[in-house]
């Protein structure tokens, strides 16, 4: 059985500031900072496991949440531009109120390659780099591993992991989850089904 627990970041600063967030480099808040620790503390005293693999976005708010991680399990950490959060373009660093005055909305027709904002990815920019990390993930011959990413990126890692063609990642969103909350995905050893055991999972 191979597990792979899928770990959003806890509060950031652009989050209490009102800020968009996207690829803006905003670092975890002292609440989130321990909030991480706690979190990665609760989850090796239920795994009981130590060496687990960490993979990160690279990312301020993911990789300071990666190390605490990596200190409670006594792992690697190993940083991966592909678990970024979907790019904002003209919006990151822009206040909220700003952001949704300027979004473009689109409710149908070509959502998959439809950018919200000037300069920021699409739906399937993002699926794309999903599949690129489970590819390499899947290659690694590790029973378990820590995947630190961002509310919205884990959709696209979620159905990445369900082999949902990125075509077909135009309506997916698995983002209504807490600020350090916990997703399971596992694979079973005789049918290599992949299951979501379970999405938002809080530990504290």
């Amino acid at each position: 059985m191979r597990n792979i627990y899928v770990v959003r970041h806890t509060q950031s600063l652009h989050h209490v500031q009102g800020i968009a967030g996207g690829w803006y480099d905003s670092p975890l808040t002292e609440k989130g900072l321990a909030n991480a620790r706690a979190i990665a503390e609760a989850l090796h005293d239920e795994l009981k496991l130590e060496g687990i693999p960490v993979y990160s976005s690279d990312l301020k708010r993911c990789s300071q949440m990666a190390s605490a991680f990596g200190d409670a399990f006594k792992s690697p950490v190993t940083l991966d531009r592909d678990l970024r959060e979907m790019h904002g373009g003209d919006c990151e660093g822009k206040p909220d109120a700003w952001a949704k005055r300027n979004m473009v909305v689109l409710t149908e027709g070509n959502r998959i390659d439809h950018h919200a904002f000037n300069n920021s990815e699409s739906r399937r920019d993002v699926g794309k780099r999903m599949y690129s990390f489970i590819g390499r993930l899947m290659a690694t011959p590790d029973e378990s591993a820590i995947v630190i990413t961002h509310g919205f990126a884990q959709s696209f890692l979620i159905m990445a992991w369900l082999k949902v063609p990125v075509e077909n990642m135009d309506y997916g969103d698995f983002s209504r989850t807490s600020p350090g909350s916990v997703s399971l995905l596992s694979e079973d050893d005789t049918w290599k089904n992949r299951h979501v055991v379970y999405v938002g999972r809080r530990l504290v």
